[in-house]
């Protein structure tokens, strides 16, 4: 296919200096924080790299753990504060950048209104909502206003991963640290683990029985679930004599190629949902806009499915 062809990265962090602030009461991020010049960046420097790779479009969401973890009032003053700050980058460059707000999701019914605000007025293309809001995962009743906004204003939700619950980490993963950084806790398993079990517990809550419209996308391929799509099926059928999972994923979730540059799990993946369920992102810049692109280049895929993966499906979803 033309290296001229369009391409839009939909997984692409920034981070605003505010919540980076408050962050080091709640995690520590070092390692993450080590691209902070990077992830502030909403300008030419970010539009450097991606011109390097052939990248028209980025997504821009705020890095994990995003407003989730700060109490209510806090979450929500944070959480416009870096869309405002998101905004004012793309309003920019709006032929470069788009959004996806950050949601306050502590209280949620001011999480929907920033939903609505920032979809409304600065024309963001959806949320990121990253991991478990303060031990809570989304599937408790309290957080489905949310869900209730985004079918209604047609945009979908990226559930992206963030450090696991408390009691979790210090039954599984306690001892498996490095620097004071949660290695196997975080990005190297426990953020997998953690948001494959999110999108289960939304998929058996009913939450898209009630919001027909609502559409999840997950990053790394589907956090391993397209591989684990049949025997989740299959054995969630025998034991309760149900079904729905597998039909339910294919119906209401995407995935990106974000941080997961695997042949094998994207031909696994393309087998269980295909193409059109794939969207291209990077992880930008905890992941190379150079090699994220030439993965799929070289994927072993016709060109019409690179062509739909690159930015054909994020247009139809994103509206980008």
């Amino acid at each position: 296919m033309s290296k001229n062809e369009r391409i839009i990265a939909i997984e692409e962090h920034f981070v605003s200096p505010m919540m980076a602030k408050k962050f080091s009461g709640h995690h520590k991020l070092t390692p993450f924080m080590h691209s902070t010049r990077r992830l502030e960046d909403l300008g030419d420097a970010r539009i450097r790299e991606m011109d390097e790779a052939g990248i028209d479009v980025q997504v821009i969401s705020h890095m994990q753990p995003g407003p989730q973890v700060f109490e209510p009032d806090m979450s929500v003053t944070l959480a416009r504060q870096a869309n405002n700050i998101l905004y004012d980058g793309i309003a920019v460059r709006p032929d470069r950048f788009a959004g996806f707000a950050a949601l306050p999701t502590p209280n949620p019914e001011a999480a929907a209104d920033e939903l609505e605000r920032t979809v409304s007025e600065f024309a963001f293309k959806g949320a990121v909502i990253n991991g478990l809001t303060n031990g809570s995962f989304l599937d408790d009743r309290k957080f489905w206003p949310i869900f209730e906004r985004a079918d209604k204003l047609d945009v979908p939700i990226y559930l992206h991963p963030a450090i696991p619950n408390e009691t979790v980490v210090k039954a599984y993963y306690d001892g498996y640290r490095k620097d004071d950084y949660p290695v196997l806790m975080g990005a190297v398993w426990g953020f997998t683990v953690e948001t494959a079990t999110h999108a289960l517990r939304l998929i058996l809550s009913g939450v898209f029985e009630e919001y027909p419209g609502l559409k999840i996308i997950l990053g790394h391929l589907g956090e391993t679930l397209p591989f684990l799509l049949w025997r989740l099926e299959w054995t969630y059928n025998n034991l309760t004599k149900k079904a729905g999972i597998a039909d339910c994923f294919r119906r209401h979730f995407y995935v990106t190629t974000s941080g997961n540059f695997s042949q094998a799990a994207l031909v696994c993946t393309m087998t269980e949902l295909g193409a059109d369920r794939i969207l291209f992102a990077v992880d930008w810049p905890f992941n190379s806009n150079v090699e994220g692109v030439e993965f799929i280049r070289a994927a072993p895929i016709t060109s019409e499915e690179k062509l739909k993966i690159f930015a054909g499906n994020a247009a139809g979803l994103l509206r980008v």
